[in-house]
């Protein structure tokens, strides 16, 4: 009886709201959101690539060399890819998420007779709904940015660009790729509804265990062949680097792969860093609770960590590789180096990491959205806290705390991560170059870790955790615990 009152309930809010309701439900937003901030980081890049063109070829004394912006649109290019691929595992473990929370739906759907393939479908043509929108208000908000900072530039150097114009063909490529990438990660996301069977229509939302996922020997094979073949790529880079620059290439690929296969096993080998920083926080009975929700269902935390430590790895990689380059000057010149002769690499080193910074704020969109709808997917268990006792302030510190558990682990493997790819990077690149003074190879670069960069990342990722658990512990206690244990 109560499984067809609920698939009444779907339809008649499907006719009300339209075929597009479904962009009301949580998260939903905050990917469309994600797709719109890659898309415009990536119509900005090639804006920018295209005016530092425009410029060389009009300055006299220049004229048609093109090198130095050859060299920014290969950098564009990769920084697009990085943000795409950020973007990319955002969007798949939100919509991971999501079809976390609708287990329940979508098996009363399959107890009708609804076949788990056409649910995937309905999910996959979600994400690339989600991902062309975004990809459309990122490219109108790209190309707006991009005028104005022609405007801006040509006012303050004083210099003209030719016949430049921001209607770029080259803009299509960030918008179609983040459209693209967008719907793939849906699909990836929504791999998940091929395993709901009609009998889950008795329970609510359902998240893996630790034993489930360790039992997925499938996934955790493949994870294993990423971060394999992803190593000895890294490691090939750094032996290349002996001989060319072009070892950094190969570097990339490695830590791509690399990283792809640790966010995949993610489930597998968060559990002991949670474990670990869950012995920090007392063993209160409010710090227990949320120490034990971190590791209940690696899953949903590992999904939670992932971001964070993708955007803290990616800060740090860029500021131990640019730190490793300036300790290597020093060590050839014996620090014979007057004030200021780093101040164009410091300079540049400010400008990439405001442009890596983009992809970390996209990982923190996806940690706000994740922690969000969480909680409202844990209504029912929230609730029931609620009623054997928990206050409303002991619920919110216990989703607070299990926030803090999560990022302060995925912080520390962001670091470590940082430093190790960073150094490779650096290595992998000036391994082979001549220097002072005997001009030969520099060989062994050591890696050196800038310890600012690392306080500002740090505290920042401390004030995200405090903002991104603003939303999430309100929503914890605006139910009443008695509504909260009546919800499906």
């Amino acid at each position: 009886m109560s499984a067809v009152a609920t698939v009444s309930r779907i339809s008649p809010a499907r006719s009300r709201t339209g075929r597009l309701h479904w962009l009301r439900e949580r998260g939903m937003g905050a990917s469309v959101l994600v797709s719109a901030l890659a898309a415009a980081f990536g119509v900005i890049l090639v804006e920018v690539t295209a005016y530092i063109g425009a410029v060389l070829q009009a300055d006299p004394f220049i004229g048609d060399s093109e090198t130095l912006a050859v060299v920014v649109m290969i950098l564009s290019v990769l920084l697009v890819a990085v943000a795409m691929y950020v973007a990319a595992i955002v969007t798949a473990n939100t919509f991971s998420t999501i079809i976390a929370g609708r287990t329940r739906r979508i098996a009363l759907l399959r107890l009708i007779g609804a076949s788990a393939r056409s649910q995937r479908a309905e999910v996959t043509g979600q994400g690339f709904v989600v991902g062309l929108i975004g990809a459309v208000i990122g490219l109108a908000s790209g190309v707006g940015f991009a005028a104005l900072g022609v405007l801006i530039g040509e006012s303050l150097l004083g210099v003209g660009a030719g016949d430049f114009t921001v209607l770029q063909p080259g803009v299509l490529f960030p918008v179609v790729g983040v459209a693209l990438t967008t719907w793939l990660a849906a699909w990836i996301g929504s791999r998940r509804v091929l395993t709901v069977t009609p009998l889950q229509a008795l329970g609510g939302s359902v998240e893996r265990t630790h034993d489930d996922e360790a039992g997925r020997r499938g996934k955790h094979v493949g994870a294993l062949v990423l971060i394999v073949v992803g190593v000895a790529l890294l490691a090939a880079g750094v032996v290349l680097g002996l001989i060319t620059p072009l070892g950094v290439v190969v570097a990339f690929f490695g830590g791509l792969f690399s990283f792809t296969g640790l966010a995949t096993a993610s489930p597998l080998f968060m559990p002991p860093a949670l474990r670990l920083v869950g012995r920090l926080f007392g063993r209160g009975a409010t710090a227990r609770l949320a120490a034990e929700n971190a590791l209940r269902h690696p899953e949903r935390s590992s999904r939670m960590a992932i971001g964070v430590v993708m955007g803290v790895a990616l800060v740090t990689m860029f500021a131990v590789a640019l730190e490793s380059v300036k300790a290597l000057m020093m060590r050839q010149s014996e620090g014979e180096f007057v004030d200021g002769f780093f101040a164009p690499m410091d300079a540049f080193a400010s400008i990439m990491m405001v442009l890596v910074a983009v992809s970390a704020v996209i990982a923190a969109v996806g940690l706000i959205n994740l922690l969000t709808i969480g909680v409202v997917q844990r209504r029912r268990e929230l609730g029931l806290l609620r009623a054997i006792g928990l206050t409303s302030t002991q619920v919110r510190r216990m989703v607070l705390l299990e926030a803090v558990h999560i990022t302060v682990a995925a912080t520390l493997t962001g670091l470590v991560l940082g430093v190790a790819y960073g150094w490779i990077a650096a290595q992998s690149l000036l391994g082979s170059v001549p220097v002072l003074p005997d001009y030969e190879p520099a060989g062994l670069v050591y890696p050196a870790v800038p310890w600012i960069p690392v306080a500002v990342i740090v505290v920042a990722t401390a004030v995200l955790t405090v903002v991104a658990a603003v939303t999430p512990t309100r929503l914890a206690t605006r139910v009443a615990p008695v509504e909260a244990l009546a919800a499906d």
